[in-house]
């Protein structure tokens, strides 16, 4: 029996999209997961020492401090290298503070390991360009997240005025997020129920609650469970970010039949969304609240062709994908 590929996996699992990769990952290689995030850097930077030299391939997730040392490890051992660049990794937005770009302390490693491991996989055509604006890769491969749409799927009935977004709610992300848009937007639907679904990480839980109409509510920490529940019951699903790499969440919610509204500027969102949602302007509250309405008032097919648009990016073609581009690096 052929000896399984030896894989050194480097993520922050308690985010959704790595622990997927990693799951997928499983099935097929040998795989030893670490983390800066889980233990002090001197134990990391021991302990990766010697797993890259186990390894045959470094796998990480976002080009950070975090996969500096296991691809610069792995130029000494010469194994091979991939890296996903998920979006902050690349980015360069300093109108609102965000991207490993903006500063020198996260560009050295960014850019290092951008330009040194032997893969970088962007997950969208706009971050594929947002990495060859930095730097020119050995490879550079689009593979675009992926979703369960055997999970995400459409169940029961949709409730008709229901608009919900999702995502942590603390200051920086009510900018890049456009939390605060969503919420102001509500004041123009009076007669549709905002719902904001994600965990209170500060105090600026405070700030919306004192901005937000009577038609908003907030959920705070919800399980995955009950979040599959609010994308089946929603009707529109918005996303407005100032920046966004790819746009997990608004797919989700499209492979259950919601309606997408969302920006498409400094975006790999139109990517998936295609001509299956409805489009505004980041930070403009009244333009997002004549594309709610829209969305609000499309046709019942609109839902179908929305969950169409994302049976085309399951998961499984990712883990294809990615288990072949491995394949390949061990031929």
């Amino acid at each position: 029996m052929k000896e399984k590929t030896k894989l050194l996996f480097i993520g922050n699992r308690k985010q959704s999209f790595v622990e997927t990769d990693y799951k997928c990952l499983q099935k097929e290689f040998d795989v030893r997961p670490i983390s800066l995030s889980s233990i002090s850097f001197p134990i990391f930077l021991f302990k990766t020492f010697f797993l890259v030299k186990w390894s045959d391939v470094v796998f990480c997730w976002f080009a950070s401090w975090d996969s500096f040392f296991p691809v610069l490890f792995g130029r000494l051992f010469r194994k091979k290298s991939i890296v996903v660049a998920g979006g902050y990794d690349c980015a360069n937005e300093p109108k609102i503070g965000y991207g490993a770009f903006t500063n020198l302390k996260e560009k050295i490693p960014a850019k290092f390991v951008l330009k040194n491991a032997d893969v970088v996989l962007p997950v969208s055509k706009f971050t594929k360009n947002e990495v060859l604006e930095k730097v020119t890769p050995k490879q550079l491969k689009l593979v675009y997240n992926g979703v369960n749409i055997k999970k995400f799927k459409p169940s029961g009935e949709k409730e008709g005025n229901l608009v919900i977004t999702v995502g942590g709610i603390k200051w920086s992300n009510l900018k890049r997020k456009g939390i605060e848009t969503f919420v102001k937007s509500a004041k123009y639907i009076p007669e549709a129920r905002f719902v904001v679904i994600g965990k209170f990480i500060d105090g600026s839980i405070e700030h919306l609650k004192s901005i937000a109409p009577p038609n908003v509510k907030f959920t705070g920490f919800v399980s995955d469970k009950d979040l599959l529940k609010w994308y089946q019951k929603a009707k529109v699903i918005c996303q407005l970010s100032y920046y966004e790499a790819f746009g997990l969440t608004p797919a989700e919610g499209m492979a259950c039949g919601c309606i997408p509204v969302v920006t498409k500027e400094r975006s790999g969102m139109p990517e998936f969304v295609g001509n299956a949602g409805f489009y505004t302007v980041y930070g403009d509250e009244e333009k997002t609240a004549e594309a709610i309405k829209k969305a609000l008032n499309a046709p019942e097919e609109l839902r179908g062709k929305a969950r169409k648009r994302i049976v085309d990016f399951p998961i499984e073609a990712r883990a294809m994908s990615i288990y072949k581009i491995i394949n390949v690096l061990m031929s």
